[in-house]
């Protein structure tokens, strides 16, 4: 019942929004866009210049120069293609690679060609037109073989007195001819499109010609052609996935119509028919949903679509197999799937995090790209790329030689595993951590709840340098949102706040990372998990409380690997910041910036904070995967 509560006041949000506020969206998108001497509509859009609203997932335009002499480029597969021209009757493009252009048109050769990456196209949004070709663009050729074949010949292959390319000499074989020459002749390809034929009586120079052309692409959208009859302006809707036709007064979902006076009316009537159809079949309808495998793919591709200007590079499963040498070497499994070690084609080490498999719509797949592409901090893992192909899904990482924190606090097998990395570095680490989640709480353009704070999502660079990784359950929100909401509980037990599943304990914010950084913090502190099942004391089985009373009658920590005053003063200051992160009131949490200061200031400005009044679990219930949470006060 809950259920179909929810999904009501969605409605009737959907529907106000689309009564009372669609004027806005209609005037947005009503207004000619030109770039030099191309119109851009629907479903291109140029960023920065229209709303994302007002084109199609994926048909993002960037404009380059100024007045007649501007031209759009669309990026594809990692390159940008100029766009020579736009036939929306025919819904083609004829286009040309403007890093490739560029080389055969310069006379100095100084563009990269190696940058080139191969032309890949997604089969839902563009396609080669039938009469075009594919092109191997073989460079680095030893001279003497690219002489052997003067009609293929593009570049630089007559100026060996250029110093600095000397052995850049190119190749641009037919796919038809190309397994006739063998690829071991030139130390790098990529395959490139043309307009297929002009090249074939041999003439030297033609090839090259036919290249600079450009080619032809058809692309596939939603229809615009009712929504334009009807006097509408085509868009998209974010929130739904689907297009939607503008109208004067209000959206609607393919053309606009003739009554639209009777707009509040209809609005009515609309209302209680999804009222009454909700009640009756939402429970049914809500499983088929969220249960339809085609559905949850096109919703995770068209969320990635909607994030191709963050420039995160989109891998094929061949590539990710490729970079892992076929999945040989395994860093570490979970829930979600297993991490390999891999190598990109320039030597960069990566760690590949492969999912099992798509949970619900891909919500920790979409989250964890959505979430990170928004981030750049020294203390935030870095997304290099990702793959979704099929069922096929991974994501790949900049590589963090030294795993996770958990290993150095919890592995038995660690040698002197009691803090060999010294309290020192136990303060950097802590320090680091606190800045990574202040920066997501504060410092990004919207702020990220991560809900998954643990030692084992903690990854330690060559330098120890600390990096908050797996945003697979976070929570982008408003920065002006205090309280956030939630449909049920995430994170991991042991480590989850209060409030995140009982609302009686207070709202759930950016308050509730702040509690699992504090037990997190007290399980660096002790060397141990905070629930000690082999302890013989039932008052030493739950760290926080354990420590507590130490520090309450002023007894020695009797902690580990405490060599002189100054550990001593580090672990102190540790112990304080935890048992304040931990305090059961949300509202008496510091947030991450009060965190960070009391680890940098002294030890002596930090007052002792109350006793979190949740007694330590019943040693009969310690292991149990639920802990009962019972209040002393």
């Amino acid at each position: 019942m809950n259920q179909n509560l929810c999904i009501l006041i969605l409605m009737f949000l959907l529907l106000t929004e689309a009564s009372f506020a669609l004027d806005f969206y209609y005037q947005n998108c009503s207004v000619p866009v030109s770039c030099g001497r191309q119109n851009i509509s629907y479903p291109f859009y140029i960023q920065g210049r229209q709303e994302s609203f007002c084109g199609y997932p994926g048909f993002q335009l960037s404009c380059h120069g100024d007045g007649e002499d501007a031209y759009p480029l669309l990026q594809l597969s990692g390159n940008n293609y100029t766009i020579h021209n736009i036939d929306y009757q025919r819904k083609s493009l004829l286009v040309s690679n403007s890093l490739l252009s560029g080389y055969l048109e310069s006379t100095a050769c100084n563009d990269d060609i190696s940058s080139l990456h191969n032309l890949t196209l997604p089969n839902d949004q563009f396609e080669l037109a039938s009469n075009q070709a594919d092109f191997f663009l073989l460079y680095n050729c030893n001279s003497s073989v690219v002489e052997s074949f003067p009609k293929y010949k593009v570049g630089c292959f007559d100026q060996p007195t250029n110093k600095t390319r000397s052995d850049t000499s190119v190749l641009a074989l037919p796919r038809d001819e190309y397994p006739n020459f063998g690829s071991d002749k030139c130390r790098g390809e990529v395959v490139v499109a043309h307009a297929r034929g002009g090249y074939e009586n041999g003439e030297v120079g033609l090839i090259q010609e036919v290249l600079s052309r450009g080619f032809e692409l058809n692309w596939f959208a939603s229809d615009c052609s009712r929504c334009q009859d009807s006097g509408g302006r085509c868009g998209f809707n974010y929130t739904t996935y689907h297009f939607r036709c503008l109208c004067p007064r209000r959206t609607h979902s393919v053309r606009c119509r003739d009554d639209e006076g009777n707009n509040l009316r209809r609005f009515k009537i609309g209302l209680v028919a999804a009222v009454a159809a909700i009640v009756a079949l939402g429970a049914i309808v809500c499983c088929l949903f969220w249960n339809n495998r085609r559905k949850n793919r096109q919703i995770v591709e068209a969320f990635l679509r909607s994030y191709e200007a963050l420039q995160v590079r989109r891998y094929r499963y061949l590539d990710v197999k490729k970079m892992t040498n076929s999945f040989k070497e395994k860093l570490g499994q979970g829930g979600y799937g297993s991490v390999y070690k891999g190598k990109l084609n320039n030597g960069c080490l990566v760690a590949v995090k492969v999912l099992n498999k798509l949970k619900g719509n891909g919500e920790e797949f979409m989250n964890e790209v959505a979430a990170i592409s928004r981030t750049s901090h020294v203390n935030i893992v870095s997304l290099l790329g990702f793959c979704f192909e099929g069922s096929k899904r991974a994501l790949i990482y900049e590589f963090m030689p030294n795993g996770s924190l958990e290993k150095f606090i919890f592995d038995a097998n660690t040698p002197n595993k009691n803090h060999h990395l010294g309290w020192e570095a136990l303060d950097r680490i802590a320090l680091g951590i606190a800045r990574g989640l202040e920066y997501l709480h504060r410092g990004c353009n919207a702020r990220i709840l991560h809900f998954d704070i643990k030692p084992h999502n903690i990854l330690l660079d060559e330098n120890f340098t600390p990096k908050v990784s797996d945003f697979g359950l976070a929570k982008i929100c408003n920065m002006k949102e205090s309280i956030v909401s939630m449909a049920c509980a995430r994170g991991t037990a042991g480590y989850i706040a209060p409030e995140v599943f009982c609302r009686n304990f207070g709202g759930v914010s950016h308050k509730s990372d702040v509690y699992s950084y504090g037990m997190m913090l007290s399980e660096m502190v002790g060397g141990r998990r905070n629930i000690n099942a082999e302890a013989e004391d039932t008052s030493e089985i739950y760290f926080p409380h354990w420590i507590y009373k130490r520090l309450e009658l002023d007894e020695e920590l009797g902690l580990p690997s405490i060599m002189n005053e100054e550990d001593k003063v580090r672990a102190r200051k540790m112990i304080i910041v935890s048992l304040w992160c931990i305090q059961t009131d949300p509202s008496n949490r510091p947030a991450m910036k009060q965190v960070i200061d009391m680890l940098e200031g002294s030890v002596d400005c930090l007052q002792i904070p109350p006793k979190p009044y949740l007694s330590s679990p019943p040693k009969s219930a310690v292991g149990s995967s639920t802990a009962t949470l019972v209040s002393t006060q």
